[in-house]
């Protein structure tokens, strides 16, 4: 049962690559994930000896022993072929195994080279184990476990490789768009140009957009899971949880739906004030002079970490560019006459005719 299903996801794999329809592509990305969660989930209800239907540890644990051991296997053969393919085991982990060759091996025998290890290694189990040869990455970063982008390249003859990504912040959906656009264009332009002063002069650009307050707020928009008001320990004080009390105090019926994602943005306070105080719903920050994007949270918590984990695996601090950046203010201008406001501060009311940047009279 379990051969056939990994046999039919194999083939609906194949079959996505053929398909030029985005929806039927779609689709038929949807039933591989169906068949890969069935045989998941079998192989996981054999550990679950308190709610699983056909409890048996023994299978789980003989599953995870023998896919361990032939793994290690394989990892030897590798490193103990050298001279013949020149290529290291870097990374292995349950199912798969990342080898780097030695530089200057062009596409096309990395290709010959990955048949010829599939070959050996699947020779080297028994029926029904085998090796798969998914992808060639040129370039690659593997960050840490589980999370690593490059440009891949799956067949021999293709010629544009596609942007892969697994586990970083370009393919999660618990940051704000922002840091996924300015993390993937910075990939894309060093894994295209290789060279770091091009990817400086790029976020440095955006890094200057959210300082001055001109960057898209629909980009700065965090959206996190609510995961309903009894799930939450006592005292906790998340964004998504303060969002959702203050909607249920305006109207009971607006409380999110448990696992809907709740969107918020962060604004400027005062020096101190907690970070739950200042995330706002993105309608406020359009509705209210007095609130505006705090660029300097987004830039130093979210986008610049991000970039640091690829960057610093090739010994460069980006924290270094953003105090290389010049310092700029943000000149306000509120509209005079305006009723209308629900809240105010005082510079709304008394102009000062000093000049912000050189402290000079002007008109």
């Amino acid at each position: 049962m379990l051969e056939e299903i990994l046999d039919t996801r194999i083939m609906v794999k194949d079959s996505m690559k053929k398909c030029d329809d985005s929806a039927t592509r779609r689709m038929l990305d949807h039933r591989q994930l169906g068949l890969k969660l069935i045989a998941n989930v079998t192989y996981g209800y054999t550990a679950a000896n308190y709610s699983g239907r056909m409890p048996c540890v023994e299978i789980g644990d003989s599953i995870v022993h023998k896919s361990r051991e032939t793994l290690e296997r394989a990892i030897k053969l590798v490193n103990s072929n050298f001279p013949r393919w020149g290529g290291r085991v870097v990374y292995g982990d349950t199912d798969s195994m990342f080898i780097a060759l030695k530089p200057g091996t062009s596409k096309k025998e990395a290709f010959r080279i990955g048949r010829d290890i599939v070959t050996e290694v699947t020779n080297a189990n028994p029926r029904p184990i085998k090796l798969k040869l998914e992808k060639i990455y040129q370039p690659c970063i593997l960050q840490t476990k589980k999370r690593y982008v490059g440009y891949a390249y799956e067949t021999e003859d293709q010629v544009e490789p596609t942007f892969d990504a697994k586990g970083i912040e370009t393919v999660r959906r618990d940051g704000c768009p922002a840091v996924s656009k300015i993390l993937e264009k910075s990939l894309r332009l060093l894994f295209e140009s290789r060279d770091v002063s091009k990817v400086k002069s790029y976020v440095g650009k955006q890094c200057s957009k959210l300082m001055e307050g001109t960057a898209n707020t629909q980009d700065c928009t965090i959206a996190k899971e609510y995961r309903g008001a009894k799930y939450y320990k006592p005292g906790a004080i998340v964004p998504a949880l303060v969002l959702a009390r203050k909607m249920v105090a305006m109207d009971k019926r607006s409380e999110p739906r448990v696992g809907e994602r709740v969107p918020y943005v962060i604004v400027h306070g005062a020096p101190g004030t907690p970070l739950y105080q200042l995330c706002h719903p993105p309608q406020d920050l359009l509705g209210d002079l007095g609130l505006r994007l705090n660029g300097t949270y987004y830039i130093t918590k979210m986008v610049l970490p991000a970039l640091d984990r690829m960057m610093s695996l090739l010994g460069v601090d980006v924290f270094q560019w953003l105090r290389e950046l010049p310092r700029t203010r943000r000149l306000i201008q509120h509209p005079k006459g305006d009723n209308e406001l629900t809240s105010a501060t005082i510079s709304q009311y008394f102009e000062s005719k000093h000049c912000l940047l050189c402290a000079a009279l002007s008109k």
